[in-house]
């Protein structure tokens, strides 16, 4: 059994957050770090964690002044180990915490690409991620004006950073989102499973 509680992180992740597309984002991310984790041989309750987590905060303190800093407190408090910490305060590259860990790379690299990936779902006239191919979201990436609020350099700098083949990190967390396509609202019109 893992030391890493699931029921605890998402309690405090439902205190702090309300909204539903909030919600679904910290699940997308849990469900691609926990993906990466089974790839890399880590944690995957630890990764999983830290991918729900990482935004807990965001809806209650949006600021740059406040999240994730606020939220790191709170964290601390809880007792979440430094690693965890620190890889939350390097999602937000504004904090100046270097992504050290391998899971501080990857929660950087998903983070924004999940949310992404959200958007290109979207417009799929299915509304299924079943039918995001890797080829449409590299357009739509290249499209300032589609989802404008996603940082393409946040991207970029995530997949550099994690040393991953940009074709083979957008496939995997896509796979990795259509596994729970249904409970992260993204099954459209298709029936998964």
């Amino acid at each position: 059994m893992s030391k890493y509680n699931r029921q605890k992180a998402l309690d405090i992740l439902l205190k702090y957050t309300k909204s539903d597309s909030l919600l679904r984002h910290a699940y997308a991310v849990e469900q691609a770090m926990r993906k990466y984790a089974q790839k890399f041989g880590k944690d995957e309750d630890k990764w999983g964690i830290t991918g729900l987590l990482h935004d807990f905060d965001y809806e209650k303190y949006p600021t740059a002044k406040e999240h994730p800093f606020v939220g790191n407190k709170i964290l601390k408090e809880h007792g979440y180990e430094d690693e965890i910490l620190d890889a939350i305060m390097g999602h937000a590259d504004y904090t100046g915490i270097p992504r050290k860990t391998l899971m501080a790379k990857t929660l950087f690299a998903c983070d924004e690409l999940a949310g992404f990936i959200f958007a290109v779902t979207y417009v799929r006239p299915s509304k299924s991620i079943v039918d995001v191919k890797v080829k449409s979201v590299t357009k739509k990436l290249k499209d300032k004006g589609f989802a404008a609020k996603v940082s393409r350099e946040d991207i970029n700098k995530g997949i550099e950073e994690l040393g991953i083949d940009r074709t083979e990190h957008i496939q995997f967390v896509i796979d990795a989102l259509k596994e729970k396509a249904s409970e992260l609202g993204l099954a459209g019109d298709v029936k998964i499973g």
